[in-house]
């Protein structure tokens, strides 16, 4: 079902946890599966210096958690807001047709995180 770089990122999955003190977070889930994905992040001067996550999920969810984080890290806001779903697919080297939808949490969780982070930054 799952190619095996997917595996290799279940397997050992990089960034998992939560930041203290994060400057934003995104939590998102998928009802339909039961998927949750929560992602913080510490950033400096528009720039993500550290992501984590937190997720309850298939092997899938984690996969596209873990690899999502690792995208964005030293990323500015603009270039992280700009990661798709589809970029995540990439990245891992394709998911099952049923699995998509954990690549969409991980692109709305980065996306919710940044809002996060804009609005406490803004207030």
């Amino acid at each position: 079902m799952y190619n095996e770089k997917v595996m290799d990122v279940f397997k050992n999955p990089k960034n998992v946890g939560e930041i203290e003190n994060a400057d934003g977070v995104g939590t998102v889930g998928n009802a339909s599966c039961g998927d949750i994905m929560q992602i913080s992040l510490k950033i400096e001067n528009d720039v993500i210096v550290d992501a984590k996550f937190k997720t309850f999920g298939c092997a899938a969810a984690i996969a596209t958690s873990s690899t999502a984080t690792e995208m964005i890290k030293g990323m500015t806001i603009k270039e992280a807001l700009e990661v798709t779903n589809k970029k995540v697919v990439e990245c891992l080297g394709g998911l099952p047709a049923q699995k998509i939808h954990c690549s969409v949490l991980a692109e709305e969780a980065i996306k919710k995180a940044i809002d996060d982070y804009l609005a406490k930054k803004n207030a």
